[in-house]
């Protein structure tokens, strides 16, 4: 089965790097898989994923519902937005994958989002938040362990 670990954020702004953060982890733990670092979304993470059996996607999320650190493990249908897009740029990956079978793309079959709740993601700094980074070996282990990678 072709796995792909997909990290996604931007890595200058504290912790909203912590997806790639952890792709990077996680490709230190098992190198032997195909991991991918982005800063892209929606339709431009179509491209990444076709081809592929299996796709886990690793991004933060800021809600404040949850401490930093915790994690919401998630699959597409929870990443549909309500109401309707003022603009054909701001394709969620929801509707982007939808968008991608319908046209016949060769999507993963099974997609994991993991999104990890955040303290900082607006300030620049290239390291996360001490609660973050020290959470960061945890969540690896957990997303092999559940994803028997």
């Amino acid at each position: 089965m072709r796995t792909l670990i997909l990290g996604i954020g931007n890595p200058i702004l504290t912790d909203d790097g912590v997806g790639i953060r952890i792709a990077q982890s996680i490709k230190e733990e098992k190198p032997e898989l195909e991991v991918i670092e982005t800063s892209e979304a929606g339709i431009a993470l179509l491209e990444e994923a076709v081809g592929y059996d299996k796709l886990i996607i690793i991004d933060s999320i800021k809600t404040e519902q949850r401490k930093p650190g915790e994690v919401y493990k998630l699959g597409l249908e929870d990443l549909k937005p309500s109401g309707y897009f003022s603009s054909s740029h701001g394709v969620d990956i929801a509707t982007a994958f939808e968008l991608g079978r319908k046209l016949g793309y060769r999507i993963p079959k099974y997609i994991s989002v993991y999104a990890v709740e955040v303290k900082e993601n607006s300030n620049f700094g290239e390291e996360c938040t001490k609660v973050i980074k020290e959470r960061i070996p945890f969540i690896t282990k957990q997303i092999i362990k559940e994803e028997n990678l």
